[in-house]
């Protein structure tokens, strides 16, 4: 009898627990929820014009949030056809700040600080400030449901707060 009252202890707590788990991951990635998915890059389709697609989902049982990402732009008279492929992985950190650490094909390794708008149809990803390299901002701003802007900057490191334009896109999403 006292072998089957605590195997029941012990399953209510692990019970307990997981509940609790899920309860806290729901909680950490709910500004997410209107970015999760999978999205695909829209308009262009000028020549010389990329395409591509990236997802962000959850991972690690919920722990952490992933973005993988791809895209393909074809050759021209002065460059071979090539893709860029990069990996991101999104955390929170020991003071509940936002963070994401990148990898990409090109060696490229960025640490970035991640904040949402008050209305959560924002969000602005900084990257830390380097000494000797360009910083990065990456702003991904809702404009309907199923769809989103995208704003690529980078500043010089000699002036780490003027930020100028790299790369627009829009995004449509195709999966949830």
């Amino acid at each position: 009898m006292r072998t089957v009252l605590r195997v029941t202890i012990v399953a209510v707590i692990a019970a307990a627990a997981a509940l609790a788990q899920n309860s806290d991951v729901a909680t950490r990635w709910a500004n997410w929820k209107p970015f999760l998915g999978t999205w695909e890059g829209i308009g262009g389709g000028a020549p010389g014009q990329g395409k591509g697609s990236f997802t962000f989902a959850p991972d690690l049982q919920g722990v952490v949030l992933t973005r993988r990402n791809y895209s393909e732009y074809p050759a021209r008279k002065d460059r071979a056809a090539y893709r860029h492929d990069d990996f991101v992985v999104i955390y929170l950190d020991a003071d509940k700040k936002t963070r994401a650490d990148y990898w990409d094909n090109e060696d490229h390794v960025i640490h970035y600080t991640i904040e949402f708008s008050d209305t959560g149809d924002r969000m602005v990803w900084v990257s830390d400030p380097a000494q000797s390299g360009p910083r990065f901002r990456l702003t991904y701003a809702k404009t309907a449901a199923d769809a989103l802007s995208l704003k690529f900057e980078i500043a010089p490191p000699n002036a780490p707060t003027e930020f100028k334009t790299y790369v627009e896109a829009a995004a449509k999403r195709t999966a949830k």
